[in-house]
Formats: C-alpha cells, structure tokens, sequence
C-alpha cells in the first residue's frame, strides 16, 4: 500500500485500517482440519463477528472467501457460512465484501453458484484485451435496493488511486481522415 499516494500509514498506526491472515485465525481456533464441519464454521464465523464487534470495525473485506470455501466443500454449508457471516456482521452494523474468485473464461460470477443469489450486491472484475492491451475492468452486476449502471467500466490502479473510465465497445482506428 505504500507505493500509492494516497494511502496514509497512520490508518494502520492507529488501527483504522488492520489486516488479519485468515490462517492465523485458523490456527489460534484450532481448526486444522482440512474439511470445516457445521461446528468449525460457527466458531470461524462467530469469531470473526466478535472481532470486527470488538474492534468497532464499519467495513470488512474477505479476500478471499473462496479459500474459506474450499475448506468447507458442501454447498449447502457454503451457504450457510455465507449466510451467517452476512447476517452477523450486518447485526453489528457492519458492511461486509465477500471476494470470489472464478477463473478468467467462466460464464459466472462465483465459483459455487450459490454466493451472488445471497449478496446484496456483486461486482465483476475482468481482463480484456485491446489492440495488445491488457485491460482491467469493472461491470456491477447486482446491487440491490439502489439503481445502478449496468456499464461496462475500464479500471486503472494509479498511485493517486482507482480511475474507472466507460469502456468503449467497437472503435476502429481512423487514420488519415
């Protein structure tokens, strides 16, 4: 983070801004298991919640839930962590965003299929290439309760922050004229 400008250390000194590795949390609840069952699931999201509860913490990113997934296997119990993360976190007043990851050509927007049917909102982020570009793009797909651009948007991470320009379909190259 400090190679942006606009990122202030002091966030970190006076704990607005605090990274946790979810492993750690892992270790210190002693699940080890490679599989999370229903009660290692309550106790990670409850854990969790009493955290971000204690710290007076008003966002919280997961990046990635994905990970968390892949430890619980069963979509069934990948909702119900989902649910319950969501609901705890929204009973303490705090907005939560829940990172998925899905590989580059797949035509959805989660890797289980069940984490955008119970989020509030989802925000696809993509590569395309242009004219031997690599560009980063950003489309909301759902958000509820509020009206939304259903555009496409190019995104640029600058060190004065993110740039989001309209991504403009077609286009030829006009020479001469």
């Amino acid at each position: 983070l400090s190679t942006f400008e606009f990122f202030d250390p002091k966030v970190m000194a006076d704990h607005r801004l605090t990274f946790l590795d979810v492993p750690v949390l892992y270790d210190k609840l002693g699940l080890q298991r490679e599989e999370l069952s229903s009660e290692d699931i309550d106790l990670l999201v409850g854990s969790i919640v009493k955290l971000a509860s204690e710290l007076k913490v008003q966002r919280l990113v997961l990046d990635s839930i994905t990970s968390v997934c892949y430890r619980v296997r069963q979509d069934e119990k990948i909702r119900d962590l989902i649910l319950k993360l969501g609901k705890g976190l929204s009973d303490i007043d705090c907005t939560s965003i829940l990172v998925s990851e899905i590989g580059p050509q797949e035509n959805r927007y989660s890797l289980y299929g069940v984490e955008e049917a119970i989020a509030d909102g989802v925000l696809l982020l993509g590569n395309v290439q242009r004219r031997g570009d690599l560009l980063r793009t950003l489309k909301v797909i759902k958000m509820r309760g509020t009206t939304h651009s259903r555009a496409q948007y190019v995104l640029d991470l600058t060190p004065l922050g993110i740039l989001l320009a309209p991504y403009l379909k077609g286009g030829r190259s006009w020479e001469g004229t």
